[in-house]
């Protein structure tokens, strides 16, 4: 079981590592101007108007948070349960 472990630790750091540097070069990316336009500063963008109307009130994403809470609870529960049924259990002496 050790080995799987291992082979796992080393795909994730893997995947992880590509991840990273996939990602790196679209962090680093500027937006160079066309030659020729003036001092390479770009004017302000316009304002923009945000109306906010709607969305999710309170009490409803209280109520997924206690859901979510409740079924990780349950999930771990039952299967700290399930892995303390499948234990070889010593023979009392």
């Amino acid at each position: 079981m050790n080995h799987f472990r291992r082979i796992f630790a080393a795909v994730a750091t893997l995947a992880g590592a590509v991840l990273t540097f996939a990602a790196a070069p679209a962090a680093f990316a500027m937006r160079v101007p066309p030659p020729g336009e003036g001092s390479g500063i770009a004017p302000p963008p316009p304002p923009v108007r945000v109306i906010a109307e709607g969305g999710m009130p309170g009490w409803q994403i209280i109520l997924i948070a206690l859901a979510a809470a409740l079924v990780a609870a349950t999930t771990a529960v039952l299967l700290d349960h399930a892995r303390a049924a499948r234990k070889i259990h010593a023979p009392a002496a």
